[in-house]
């Protein structure tokens, strides 16, 4: 049973770090965009443009070429 709730333990603590790591990426990546997006020196074309970069910039580092998000 001690075996039992270490492990349970172990496998909740693991989840939340796991959780935690994926809420900063998804922050991250967010805060790029948003500061694309607000960026008063750029034209709407350059900011739309800049949010490209941003979304090819992390297709570049994990080696995705489509996302997988239903209809988008």
């Amino acid at each position: 049973m001690a075996t039992t709730a270490v492990n349970r333990d172990l496998v909740r603590l693991i989840a939340e770090e796991m959780a935690y790591g994926v809420e900063t990426a998804v922050e991250c990546w967010m805060a790029k965009v948003e500061l694309a997006l607000t960026d008063v020196h750029l034209t709407s074309l350059g900011r739309l443009n800049a949010v490209r970069e941003v979304v090819e910039s992390y297709k570049n580092l994990t080696g995705k070429i489509h996302f997988d998000c239903g209809q988008a």
